[in-house]
């Protein structure tokens, strides 16, 4: 059987890193995606170079992630599954009472959401090919109102638009998860959210392959999971 192929952006750290280490113990080669190649260099490294490929590309911009969606496929001759895993979060007050300054709110907003449709509309075609799968980060923050919160409101966007892919996949064969984690203890997590229960990135990074594991019968259309202790 041709080993299976995996791309999964927002590699370099966090949930991507720690899915990265666990898809590759499951034998899928990788292609990972992080805005800087040197960035993934350890990673490769660890995890070894001849079934590793490192891409550069900014999520956001959809010259890049489409190049590295062909370039995955080239270079493995396949796309089995793909991982849209980028993001970033900003505190935010819209009252101006702390916070960060509007003009940074732009680029989290691109990359939560505009760079989660366009990574999906890379690699959808590949998929197809192959009857594959995709996965996509959401949040907890996702399911629930947040006060004074735009990353909640990126990722209710995101829950919208894993069940608007997976309503277009029909027929496909094409299966859609949504990965919606509560506070995971990773570097883009406030400092006091750090004092709350918390998941490590390998819990999602188990999730993310049990997904993948399922029969091609099985869609399991959204996977939540909280740290043990976490209030709404």
């Amino acid at each position: 059987m041709t080993e299976r192929a995996l791309l999964i952006t927002g590699a370099s750290r966090g949930l991507g890193a720690a899915t990265a280490r666990r898809a590759a113990a499951a034998g899928y080669r990788l292609a990972l995606v992080a805005r800087s190649a040197e960035s993934l260099e350890p990673l490769v490294a660890e995890l070894g170079a001849g079934r590793t490929l490192a891409l550069a590309a900014d999520v956001t911009e959809w010259s890049q992630i489409s190049a590295a969606a062909q370039t995955a496929e080239e270079r493995f001759g396949r796309l089995d599954a793909a991982f849209a895993n980028a993001g970033q979060m900003l505190p935010v007050s819209f009252f101006g009472n702390g916070g960060t300054d509007p003009e940074k709110w732009r680029d989290m907003v691109l990359t939560n959401v505009y760079g989660a449709a366009i990574t999906a509309r890379a690699v959808l075609p590949a998929l197809a090919r192959t009857r594959g799968h995709l996965v996509l980060t959401g949040s907890v923050a996702g399911r629930h109102i947040r006060r004074a919160n735009l990353y909640s409101a990126t990722k209710w966007a995101v829950t919208g638009l894993a069940g608007s892919i997976r309503e277009e996949a029909v027929g496909t064969g094409v299966r859609v998860t949504l990965l919606q984690p509560g506070v995971v203890d990773t570097d883009l997590i406030y400092d006091e959210m750090r004092e709350l229960p918390l998941l490590d990135p390998d819990d999602i990074a188990r999730a993310v392959c049990y997904a993948l594991d399922q029969p091609p019968t099985v869609d399991v259309n959204e996977i939540v999971l909280r740290p043990t202790g976490q209030k709404l």
